[in-house]
């Protein structure tokens, strides 16, 4: 499993990338998880807003901040 943050280090794309960690170390889940910082990168995803939360370099999530439960699920369902 991949997962990656989509953001320029703004405090919400810090604040996503703190969540998904919390929630892979809540479901014991030993995953890296990459920041993609770079402008031209974050646009290859075709995303309007940041944050964005990538996994399996699918977007799941952007332009918001989901709950630690909602990014557990977006995992779970990316792992089956």
């Amino acid at each position: 499993m991949e997962v990656k943050i989509l953001g320029t280090g703004c405090p919400r794309c810090k604040r996503l990338e703190h969540v998904t960690r919390e929630a892979l170390a809540e479901m014991d889940l030993d995953v890296s998880v990459t920041k993609v910082t770079e402008l031209d990168e974050i646009m290859d995803y075709d995303i309007a807003a940041t944050p964005g939360l990538v996994i399996n370099e699918k977007v799941v999530s952007s332009g918001r901040l989901p709950s630690k439960t909602e990014v557990k699920t977006l995992i779970s369902e990316a792992r089956s």
